[in-house]
C-alpha cells in the first residue's frame, strides 16, 4: 500500500498534520496524544533538542534556551542563537516538520515521504522557497505549497460541494494574517483575490496585552524583555491564558509575576474584561480591516456580495475580532469547522487531489498570484533617463496558471542587447521588491530607440515562472525558467509543468489569418466613405491593440468587432482556402 501524502499546517504557534484515508481527511495525533504540536524548539542542559510541548514548557522557565515564532523569519537571513547552536528559521521549521513526520509514521505504521505544506497566502517567493527547504531537510518531498485560506476553503468545499456562494475566508493564525475572497460552485473553488500581512497574528494580540500590563508598572515591553526575561516570559504565558479565557468568559484575571518570573500567593492580580481587551488591541484590529478592504477592492466586490464569512486560525476565537469583523462586513462570521484544524484538514484534501483520489475527483481548484510579477524598466523624467522602476506583467490576484505578454522598447540607438531583471512585489521601485532572476536578450535589430521586444510571463500552480523574450520580427526566442520555490520538483515533473504552460501560450501576431485580416482592413480604409472611415479605424486600432496584448479573450472580442464593421460595409474577409492558395 502506498503511503499517503501528508497534509501539514506549519504554524507560527502550533503545527499539525493530517492524512486522507477512507474517503475523508483525518488528523494525526502526536506523541503526547494531542493534535496540536507547539512550534517551539528548545535545547536542554545536556545539549539535546526538544520540540513541541516540552519545549513550550521550557520556554517559561528558560526562555533563553527556546526558539518560537520563527515562522516570521522564513525567507530571511536572520538566525537564532541557542546555547551551543545557531539556527536559521529553515532549520527550526525542519525540526518541527520532522517531529510531525515521525508522529505520522508511527500512527500509520509506514514510511512517509511526501507532503503538502500550507503557507500564508501573502508569503512571498523567498518565504515559500524556505518552507520547501525546511520540508526537504525534514526528509519530505514537498509536492505542493498551498495557501492556508485555500486549504481551509477546500475543507469547506469538500463537505458542501454543491454550494454556490461567495466566501470571504479570514485566517488569523499565531503570527500571520490572510484574507481571501473566493467563489464556490459545483465542486469548483475559484480564488478571486487575496491580501494580508505576514507579520500580524495572535501573538501580537498577546503582546499588546503584555505591554499594557507592563505599562502599569512603568515598563516598556522591549526593555523588559532584555532586563527581566523571566518576568516577561511568565507574564506572556498568563496573558495568553487570559486571552483564551476571554473567548468564553466576560472577564479574566492575570496574576503579575515578580522579576524572577514567580507568581507569589499574594501577587497582585489585574482584572481584564472583553471591553478593555478590545480597546487595547484596537490598532491591530484596524490593520486587519485594511487587508479585508483591500481583498474586496481587488476582487471588485462589496461586502454585501459576500454570502459567508469564514474564520480560520485559533486567534479568530477572540470575541473582539469577531465583533469587529461583523461590524465591518455586516455578516456574523461562521466557524463550522475547528479553526485550529481546518487548514490542516484542507491540506489533506489537497493531497488527495494530487494523488487523484476518487473521493475528490469532482473537485476543481484555481488559485491566484498573491504578488505582482514584473520587470525593471526606465523612465524619462525631466529630460533624464532613470532606471529602477517596476513595470508589472502579471498583476497580483491574477488567476493561475496564466501566460501573458507585453511589448517593451529599446532606449538607446542601435541597442542590440537587453538585460531583463524579473521582480516580485507591488512597490513602484524595484529596490523594494524581490529579485527573482534575469534573462539576457541579444540580436535586437539595429535602429533608433524604440525597437520592440516582447516579454512573456507564464506562471503555474507549482510556482514555475517561465520568462520568454523575443525582438519583433525575429524567430529567435530567449527564455529562462525560474523554478524558485518549486526547485524540488523532479525533472519529469518540471517538464510536465512546462508542457502545460506551453498550452497556455497564445501568439496572435504569429497567426497568419489574423495578420491577413489586419492587412485587408488597413487596405480598405482608403476605399470606404469618409463618413465610415472613423468606425473602421477604431475597430482596426482595437484589433491591433488586442494583438499586442496577447490576451485570447480580448483578441477574439476585437476580431469579432472588426468583422462586424467590415460586414456592415459589405466587405468580406479573405477565406482560409483563398489565403492558403
Amino acid at each position: 500500500m502506498t503511503a499517503p501524502i501528508l497534509g501539514i499546517d506549519l504554524g507560527t504557534t502550533n503545527s499539525l498534520c493530517a492524512v486522507f484515508e477512507d474517503g475523508k481527511p483525518r488528523l494525526v495525533s502526536n506523541s503526547v496524544g494531542d493534535y496540536l504540536t507547539p512550534s517551539v524548539v528548545g535545547v536542554l542542559e545536556d545539549g539535546s533538542i526538544v520540540v513541541g510541548a516540552a519545549a513550550r514548557e521550557l520556554r517559561v522557565t528558560r526562555p533563553e534556551r527556546c526558539a518560537s515564532c520563527f515562522k516570521r523569519l522564513m525567507g530571511t537571513d536572520q538566525t537564532i542563537e541557542l546555547p551551543g547552536h545557531r539556527f536559521s528559521a529553515v532549520d527550526l521549521s525542519s525540526l518541527v516538520l520532522a517531529s510531525l513526520r515521525d508522529d505520522a509514521q508511527k500512527e500509520i505504521d509506514g514510511r512517509v515521504t511526501d507532503a503538502v505544506i500550507t503557507v500564508p497566502a501573502y508569503f512571498n517567493d523567498a518565504q515559500r522557497r524556505a518552507t520547501r527547504q525546511a520540508g526537504e531537510l525534514a526528509g519530505l518531498h514537498v509536492r505542493r505549497v498551498v495557501n492556508e485560506p485555500t486549504a481551509a476553503a477546500l475543507m469547506y468545499g469538500f463537505h458542501d460541494r454543491q454550494a454556490e456562494k461567495t466566501l470571504l475566508v479570514i485566517d488569523l493564525g499565531g503570527g500571520t494574517f490572510d484574507v481571501t475572497l473566493m467563489e464556490v460552485f459545483e465542486g469548483t473553488l475559484e480564488i478571486i483575490s487575496t491580501a494580508g500581512e505576514s507579520m500580524l497574528g495572535g501573538e501580537d494580540f498577546t503582546d499588546r496585552l503584555v505591554a499594557e500590563l507592563l505599562k502599569t508598572q512603568g515598563l516598556r515591553l522591549e526593555t523588559a524583555e532584555l532586563q527581566r526575561p523571566l518576568q516577561v516570559a511568565r507574564l506572556r504565558q498568563q496573558c495568553e491564558a487570559a486571552k483564551r479565557e476571554l473567548a468564553s468568559a466576560e472577564q479574566a484575571r492575570v496574576a503579575l509575576p515578580d522579576e524572577s518570573g514567580l507568581v507569589a500567593d499574594d501577587a497582585k492580580t489585574v482584572r481584564i474584561d472583553r471591553k478593555a481587551f478590545a480597546k487595547a488591541v484596537r490598532p491591530l484590529l484596524d490593520r486587519l480591516a485594511v487587508s479585508i478592504n483591500r481583498a474586496l477592492r481587488d476582487g471588485r466586490h462589496e461586502a454585501t456580495q459576500v454570502d459567508d464569512v469564514i474564520l480560520v486560525g485559533g486567534a479568530t476565537r477572540m470575541p473582539a475580532l469577531r465583533d469587529h469583523v461583523a461590524q465591518l462586513l455586516g455578516h456574523e462570521p461562521q466557524c463550522e469547522h475547528d479553526p485550529d484544524q481546518v487548514v490542516c484538514l484542507g491540506a489533506a484534501v489537497q493531497a488527495a487531489l494530487i494523488a487523484d483520489d476518487r473521493a475528490v475527483d469532482d473537485m476543481v481548484m484555481t488559485d491566484v498570484c498573491p504578488y505582482t510579477l514584473g520587470i525593471e524598466t526606465v523612465k524619462e523624467l525631466g529630460g533624464q533617463v532613470r532606471d529602477g522602476y517596476f513595470t508589472p506583467i502579471l498583476h497580483r490576484n491574477t488567476t493561475i496558471p496564466v501566460s501573458r505578454e507585453e511589448p517593451f522598447a529599446t532606449v538607446a540607438p542601435n541597442q542590440r542587447e537587453m538585460r531583463i531583471k524579473v521582480f516580485q512585489g507591488d512597490h513602484r521601485k524595484v529596490e523594494q521588491n524581490l529579485l527573482l532572476g534575469e534573462l539576457e536578450v541579444t540580436g535586437i535589430p539595429a535602429g533608433p530607440p524604440g525597437q520592440t521586444v516582447y516579454i512573456r510571463f507564464s506562471y503555474d500552480l507549482n510556482g514555475i515562472l517561465e520568462v520568454e523574450a523575443y525582438p519583433a520580427g525575429s524567430d529567435q526566442k530567449f527564455r529562462t525558467v525560474l523554478t524558485q520555490h518549486s526547485s524540488d520538483l523532479s525533472e519529469e515533473e518540471q517538464r510536465e509543468a512546462l508542457a502545460r504552460l506551453q498550452a497556455l501560450k497564445y501568439y496572435p501576431r504569429e497567426d497568419m489569418a489574423k495578420q491577413r485580416l489586419l492587412r485587408l482592413s488597413e487596405r480598405v480604409v482608403g476605399e470606404v466613405s469618409p463618413f465610415q472611415r472613423d468606425a473602421l479605424e477604431q475597430a482596426i486600432d482595437g484589433f491591433e491593440a488586442a494583438l499586442n496584448s496577447s490576451d485570447r479573450e480580448l483578441v477574439e472580442g476585437a476580431e469579432q468587432a472588426l468583422l462586424q464593421v467590415l460586414s456592415m460595409l459589405g466587405i468580406d474577409p479573405p477565406s482560409e482556402e483563398a489565403a492558403d492558395g
